[in-house]
Protein backbone atom coordinates (compact mmCIF):
# COMPACT_ATOMS: atom_id res chain seq x y z
CA UNK A 1 0.00 0.00 0.00
CA UNK A 2 2.65 2.18 1.05
CA UNK A 3 4.68 2.25 -2.65
CA UNK A 4 1.16 2.47 -4.17
CA UNK A 5 0.58 5.94 -2.77
CA UNK A 6 4.26 6.32 -3.42
CA UNK A 7 3.93 6.17 -6.83
CA UNK A 8 0.92 8.17 -7.05
CA UNK A 9 2.26 11.32 -5.37
CA UNK A 10 5.41 11.14 -7.53
CA UNK A 11 2.97 10.68 -10.56
CA UNK A 12 1.03 13.01 -9.81
CA UNK A 13 4.03 15.61 -9.20
CA UNK A 14 5.75 14.94 -12.01
CA UNK A 15 3.25 13.31 -14.54
CA UNK A 16 1.08 15.81 -15.49
CA UNK A 17 1.59 19.17 -16.49
CA UNK A 18 -1.31 21.60 -17.43
CA UNK A 19 -2.20 25.39 -18.39
CA UNK A 20 -5.23 26.61 -16.93
CA UNK A 21 -7.18 28.86 -19.21
CA UNK A 22 -10.08 30.47 -17.67
CA UNK A 23 -12.45 31.90 -20.73
CA UNK A 24 -14.28 35.26 -19.53
CA UNK A 25 -17.89 35.29 -20.63
CA UNK A 26 -18.92 38.35 -22.06
CA UNK A 27 -21.46 41.21 -20.73
CA UNK A 28 -21.90 41.85 -24.40
CA UNK A 29 -25.37 40.68 -25.89
CA UNK A 30 -23.76 40.66 -29.23
CA UNK A 31 -20.81 38.00 -28.44
CA UNK A 32 -23.93 35.25 -26.76
CA UNK A 33 -23.20 31.88 -28.33
CA UNK A 34 -19.99 33.18 -29.74
CA UNK A 35 -17.85 30.08 -30.87
CA UNK A 36 -14.11 29.93 -30.17
CA UNK A 37 -11.82 27.14 -30.96
CA UNK A 38 -8.94 26.55 -28.89
CA UNK A 39 -5.96 25.20 -30.27
CA UNK A 40 -2.58 24.30 -28.44
CA UNK A 41 0.27 23.59 -30.86
CA UNK A 42 -1.76 23.69 -33.88
CA UNK A 43 -3.86 20.70 -32.66
CA UNK A 44 -7.88 21.15 -31.38
CA UNK A 45 -7.97 21.41 -27.61
CA UNK A 46 -11.54 22.43 -26.47
CA UNK A 47 -14.07 24.48 -28.36
CA UNK A 48 -16.15 27.22 -25.97
CA UNK A 49 -19.22 28.87 -26.59
CA UNK A 50 -19.91 31.88 -24.61
CA UNK A 51 -22.63 32.76 -23.15
CA UNK A 52 -23.45 36.30 -22.26
CA UNK A 53 -24.04 37.15 -18.61
CA UNK A 54 -26.21 40.16 -17.32
CA UNK A 55 -23.60 42.30 -14.82
CA UNK A 56 -21.03 40.63 -13.86
CA UNK A 57 -19.35 38.03 -16.49
CA UNK A 58 -18.84 34.77 -15.66
CA UNK A 59 -15.82 32.26 -16.25
CA UNK A 60 -15.19 28.85 -17.84
CA UNK A 61 -12.24 27.36 -16.60
CA UNK A 62 -10.05 24.31 -18.56
CA UNK A 63 -7.35 22.14 -18.20
CA UNK A 64 -4.92 21.87 -21.39
CA UNK A 65 -2.17 19.09 -21.07
CA UNK A 66 1.16 20.00 -22.53
CA UNK A 67 3.89 17.51 -22.84
CA UNK A 68 7.32 19.33 -21.99
CA UNK A 69 8.25 22.49 -20.24
CA UNK A 70 9.34 25.78 -22.56
CA UNK A 71 7.07 27.47 -25.45
CA UNK A 72 4.03 26.38 -26.47
CA UNK A 73 1.54 28.23 -28.95
CA UNK A 74 -1.82 29.45 -27.96
CA UNK A 75 -4.42 30.04 -31.00
CA UNK A 76 -7.96 31.01 -30.34
CA UNK A 77 -10.22 30.93 -33.00
CA UNK A 78 -12.93 32.75 -33.72
CA UNK A 79 -15.26 33.22 -36.96
CA UNK A 80 -12.59 33.28 -39.35
CA UNK A 81 -9.83 35.07 -37.77
CA UNK A 82 -7.37 33.12 -35.63
CA UNK A 83 -5.12 34.51 -32.47
CA UNK A 84 -1.70 33.39 -31.83
CA UNK A 85 -0.27 33.67 -28.20
CA UNK A 86 3.19 32.29 -27.03
CA UNK A 87 2.95 30.73 -23.79
CA UNK A 88 6.02 29.89 -21.82
CA UNK A 89 5.64 27.26 -19.34
CA UNK A 90 5.96 26.69 -16.60
CA UNK A 91 6.50 31.05 -16.07
CA UNK A 92 2.63 31.47 -17.45
CA UNK A 93 0.92 28.70 -16.06
CA UNK A 94 -2.68 30.58 -16.01
CA UNK A 95 -3.93 32.41 -19.16
CA UNK A 96 -6.83 34.59 -19.01
CA UNK A 97 -8.73 34.86 -22.00
CA UNK A 98 -11.03 37.71 -23.05
CA UNK A 99 -13.41 38.75 -26.06
CA UNK A 100 -14.86 42.11 -26.89
CA UNK A 101 -16.62 43.71 -29.63
CA UNK A 102 -14.57 45.84 -31.69
CA UNK A 103 -16.64 49.13 -32.85
CA UNK A 104 -16.07 48.14 -36.42
CA UNK A 105 -18.16 45.11 -35.31
CA UNK A 106 -14.44 42.41 -35.83
CA UNK A 107 -14.22 40.62 -32.71
CA UNK A 108 -10.98 40.89 -30.65
CA UNK A 109 -9.35 38.19 -28.14
CA UNK A 110 -6.91 39.18 -25.56
CA UNK A 111 -5.20 37.70 -22.84
CA UNK A 112 -3.15 38.04 -19.66
CA UNK A 113 -0.86 35.30 -18.10
CA UNK A 114 0.96 35.03 -14.87
CA UNK A 115 2.02 32.23 -13.30
CA UNK A 116 -0.07 32.10 -9.64
CA UNK A 117 -4.05 31.57 -9.75
CA UNK A 118 -6.69 34.39 -10.92
CA UNK A 119 -8.85 34.97 -8.45
CA UNK A 120 -11.93 34.46 -10.30
CA UNK A 121 -15.39 35.07 -9.01
CA UNK A 122 -18.59 33.01 -9.33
Amino acid sequence: MKKFLLLLIIFSLFGCKKFVVSFEQPTDKKLDNLKMEVLLDKKKVQEINLKAADGMPGYETVSLSVSDEGKHQLQVKVKDTIFNYEIKYPEEKYVLVTAHLKNNGKVHVGILKQAYKYRLIK
